[in-house]
């Protein structure tokens, strides 16, 4: 039995995230879906990294999949690419480890937040940025960033029904950065993992911190109290991608 560790891509718009569900169309589906077909096999379960919400999408989202076909590697990105909707690619394919889980074995996971901060929207960049017409104060929101990082209790970046699912709400972030370029802001986050809209809140209090709705202190007391009434708000999924995993 091969395992194999598949990279792809995918524009989430029209999917309900990427984990299968019961009459809801899945990134997950269609992956398996077009695998059964290439190797004229039963649709075989593959395991992806991560749930990613509906309308979020992924830049490098890996997932592994065990077969007994011999198909090469190579053959099986262009296989896939050629049966595959235009909105999902296959990046690469690798041999793994037999123990390889492309969730488990994650050692990191970046996100990347994408605000179009031009005053029109764009409208070819729609469902694929939260537009944002009001001017960022970038500085204010690149000196609360830094608040995030380390280990905390994000308790109050999570949607509530999202602390069921978990044991505990403590996480480590890496690293956050605030950058614009060309009218465009992207928030970038690398954590050991994320809580349920963790990345969407962390984004949104930080607009709020740009307007003034919200303080450093707020911040601070968020993570210290687990109180969602000292973060902000949760953005949509639009400008969410799931950029890269580290192994």
């Amino acid at each position: 039995m091969r395992n194999l560790k598949v990279f792809i891509s995918y524009n989430g718009a029209e999917y309900h995230g990427f984990q299968r569900q019961e009459n809801a169309l899945t990134v997950q589906e269609v992956v398996e879906n077009t695998i059964g077909k290439l190797l004229k096999i039963e649709p075989p379960v593959i395991f992806g990294c991560s749930r990613t919400d509906a309308g979020v999408h992924a830049r490098r989202f890996c997932f592994n999949v065990k077969i007994e076909n011999n198909i090469p590697c190579m053959g099986f990105v262009k296989g896939m690419n050629t049966i595959l909707p235009e909105d999902i690619a296959v990046l690469s394919c690798e041999e793994a480890e037999e123990d390889f889980n492309a969730r488990f074995c994650t050692k990191a996971k970046e996100y990347v937040y994408l605000i179009n901060n031009k005053p029109a929207r764009d409208v070819f960049m729609r469902k694929l940025a939260y537009h944002y017409p009001h001017k960022l104060e970038i500085e204010k929101m690149q000196q609360a960033a830094k608040l995030f990082v380390g280990e905390h209790d994000f308790g109050a970046f999570c949607r509530s029904e999202g602390r069921k699912r978990v044991k505990s709400t403590v996480r480590t972030v890496y690293s956050v950065s605030v950058e614009e370029n060309s009218g465009f802001v992207e928030i970038k986050i690398k954590g050991s993992g994320f809580l349920y809209n963790m990345v969407r809140i962390i984004t949104g209090t930080l607009i709020y911190v740009s307007e003034g709705k919200r303080s450093c202190e707020d911040i601070k007391t968020a993570l210290e109290t687990g109180n969602r009434l000292f973060a902000g708000i949760t953005l949509p999924p639009d400008g969410l991608y799931l950029n890269e995993v580290y192994y």
